[in-house]
């Protein structure tokens, strides 16, 4: 893409940050280039993020149905999955998907408790109950 070609459409993160981008300049040499944005990149984002808010709804219903437990909330949340909270926690991931589970999550000792709630940056109240203030 040629230098005068890039698009600058204020994007998600364009009133934060730029993207940087390579380009041609006019002699055909790669450069780099600040981009707003890409209407493109910014609706398939959004489409993106839509998913994930209907994940995180539908992992609190069934927490609140005791279909699963609140560590399924904070990692739809979080954007995090199995294997990603078994390496922050130092938990193998098979007893990360055994803690998914309603009744096994509420006989967790307070240390496994503690260790969620740290990697979630919530406390243990806070991991119990699914009450945190986002803002």
């Amino acid at each position: 893409m040629k230098k005068e070609e890039l698009p600058q459409d204020l994007g998600a993160l364009g009133k934060i940050t730029g993207e940087v981008c390579y380009v041609t300049d006019e002699s055909g040499n790669y450069t780099t280039v600040l981009s707003n944005g890409w209407e493109v990149k910014s609706s398939a984002l959004e489409v993106a993020w839509k998913d994930v808010e209907q994940r995180i709804r539908d992992a609190h219903n069934k927490v609140i149905k005791k279909e699963a437990s609140p560590i399924l909330f904070f990692m739809e949340l979080r954007v995090m999955d199995i294997p990603i909270v078994a390496a922050y926690t130092g938990f193998w991931k098979w007893q990360v998907k055994r803690h998914l589970k309603y009744k096994v999550f509420e006989k967790l000792s307070a240390s496994r408790l503690a260790k969620y709630a740290s990697l979630f940056e919530v406390s243990v109240e806070e991991l119990k109950t699914m009450k945190v203030d986002e803002t």
